[in-house]
């Protein structure tokens, strides 16, 4: 049965802070989902146990706080944390000490010192040496809390490990922000229902979903900053490219796009820093110690947009790189410090606990409702009313629609049912774990081919998403236009942040209209008018478009080309083959507004 908190009247009298040290006794400083969710705990009293909360809403207090009462109450005497990093082990030994749970992060092998509770290690440790923890479960009462338990999926020998290990644990608490994966594998201790559709997707015993932590003012909302641009660039094949991001394109042509946007040679990174650059100093003004997070695909590039950085503010930015032996130092030195940029390579997409964090860059290609979920929930940890995170995006059509599904809550889906011809929307990330899993010595096919080449690139400011909405015209970087969409106080409340965002559209449409048409050389229509789709949802509006006119033909005995043509004069725009989204979505509106006037 899942739950939600959201409606509590205590919710608004709640610190969005870490409640300092609040064992079982002192629930009264727990925010109303973390008690709605004890209160479930405690009535159950389940072996197994899922909880759903979304990033930044406090997981861990949740857990800690219920591993207090377990203990305190002899239903168990140790407690196992299992992380999926390194750093996430430390960091969650750091937040069990300020209750008075002592967890050994460095744990390997043998008895545990006396001055311990238990351990926290990662799903990798657990991997490599099942029966260890095997032992310690059959020895004493165990707690087993699984921290983003869909890792316990990432391999089936992880999984299996798992079971092995924790199978005769006393209790086990499973927590989650992103309950989702890509592939079919079971993850442990977690219970499926088949629904009427015959398909299994994972059941949560408690689920608090960024919807409601957002009203609860749990969490901060997210403004997303949309860049598009030209690129071009010469395919492995040696074929020179050119393209607009955000214009509809076959997936491959997508992907170079967006590799060529990324690519630090070139002129789009250098626009979006230093936009996302201006938009930091501005909530700065309100929120003096406020952090920039650029997110990279990998160890070169992150090195690459730190040198940018530095030459864009004068500042060196904080580097994480996953391979570092002295990457957690860094990032905990970053948490507590004013310094304004970190660049780090994916080990920071999930559970990093950066409060100050608030502008973010995703720089990177990961496609995957996954690993996006999990890199904005970096930024939208609130620690006071008012705050707002502000995410810079390439306008690739994937990234607008998983910034337009945050709120959605996911399920782990066992059975995915394809249909014919239908493209698998779990492919992207399939591919991903396959490349991760291939030797890298291994052959691939690509050793004849030239290497994919980013040539040139500029970047176009697109559009604002947020709460749903889209706002803003095209605009060139470092514009007036553009700086009024930076400029918006980083401390706001929700309903405020969508009326500036209004007036803000309504200024540049004013602006636009009174400029001469040969001074238009950007495509000055309101984000709304201009919707981003893939190449596959243009081509669906181009057969919804043809198959109305045919039935309007058929209703009023005009020919299909003297029906299109009216629709060009009556909409505007190019031929249907060159029409845009937006262009087509009017004309599917007007014909059916014909159909309609005829019957």
């Amino acid at each position: 049965m899942t739950t939600t908190a959201s409606s509590s009247p205590h919710s608004s009298h709640l610190s969005p802070a870490f409640p300092g040290r609040a064992p079982w006794g002192t629930a009264s400083k727990l925010r109303a989902w973390q008690q709605g969710a004890m209160d479930a705990y405690l009535a159950a009293q389940p072996r197994d146990f899922l909880a759903v909360a979304t990033p930044g809403a406090g997981k861990t207090t949740f857990a800690l706080t219920l591993a207090s009462w377990l203990l305190h109450h002899h239903v168990v005497q140790q407690v196992t944390v299992v992380a999926p990093t390194e750093h996430l082990k430390t960091q969650w030994a750091d937040a069990a000490a300020r209750i008075g749970i002592r967890l050994d992060p460095e744990y390997s092998a043998g008895p545990l010192g006396r001055d311990y509770h238990g351990v926290a290690v990662t799903y990798a440790g657990v991997g490599v040496r099942p029966m260890l923890h095997r032992n310690r479960c059959e020895q004493r009462k165990t707690l087993v809390i699984l921290d983003e338990i869909h890792h316990a999926g990432d391999s089936r020998s992880w999984g299996e490990a798992c079971l092995e290990a924790f199978e005769p644990a006393t209790r086990r608490l499973a927590l989650t922000g992103t309950p989702f994966r890509s592939d079919t594998n079971p993850i442990p201790f977690v219970a499926y229902a088949e629904g009427n559709d015959g398909i299994r997707r994972s059941v949560a015993d408690y689920t608090y979903g960024y919807g409601n932590a957002l009203a609860d003012g749990v969490v901060r909302p997210v403004i997303f900053l949309s860049y598009s641009g030209s690129m071009r660039w010469r395919t492995k094949a040696g074929d020179e490219v050119a393209a607009r991001l955000g214009e509809p394109m076959t997936k491959d042509a997508t992907s170079q796009a967006w590799r060529t946007a990324l690519d630090p040679r070139g002129e789009w990174m250098p626009a979006v820093l230093g936009a996302a650059d201006r938009r930091l100093t501005e909530v700065r003004r309100a929120v003096p110690d406020a952090g920039g997070l650029v997110i990279a695909s990998d160890q070169e590039s992150a090195r690459a947009y730190a040198k940018l950085i530095r030459e864009i503010t004068g500042d060196a930015a904080t580097l994480v790189l996953s391979d570092d032996s002295g990457a957690s130092g860094r990032i905990e030195e970053f948490r507590q410090s004013r310094d304004r940029w970190m660049v780090a390579v994916r080990m920071v997409s999930e559970g990093v606990d950066v409060p100050r964090l608030a502008v973010g860059v995703y720089a990177t290609t990961i496609a995957t409702p996954l690993f996006f979920a999990q890199a904005v929930g970096r930024f939208v940890r609130s620690r006071r009313r008012g705050e707002t995170a502000s995410v810079f995006l390439p306008t690739i059509p994937s990234l607008l629609g998983f910034a337009h599904e945050l709120e959605l809550e996911r399920d782990h889906v066992l059975d995915k049912p394809k249909r014919d011809g239908e493209e698998d929307p779990y492919g992207p990330e399939a591919d991903l774990l396959k490349e991760a899993e291939r030797q890298q010595d291994e052959p691939d096919g690509e050793q004849d081919q030239l290497p994919f080449e980013a040539l040139e690139s500029e970047a176009v400011f697109d559009r604002v998403m947020y709460d749903g909405a889209e706002f803003g015209m095209q605009a060139h970087p470092g514009s007036e236009e553009e700086q009024d969409y930076l400029g918006i106080p980083g401390l706001l409340e929700p309903d405020q942040v969508r009326l500036l965002l209004h007036k803000r559209q309504e200024r540049q449409i004013a602006h636009s209209r009174r400029k001469p048409d040969e001074e238009a050389d950007l495509l000055e229509l309101p984000a709304d008018r201009r919707p981003v789709v893939s190449h596959q949802e243009l081509m669906e509006l181009r057969r919804e478009l043809n198959s109305l006119v045919g039935a309007y033909a058929h209703q009023s005995g005009k020919p299909h080309g003297v029906i299109h043509t009216e629709l060009r004069r009556a909409c505007g725009g190019p031929p249907t083959a060159q029409a845009t989204a937006g262009q087509l979505k009017q004309r599917v509106v007007k014909v059916r507004e014909w159909a309609t006037r005829m019957r």
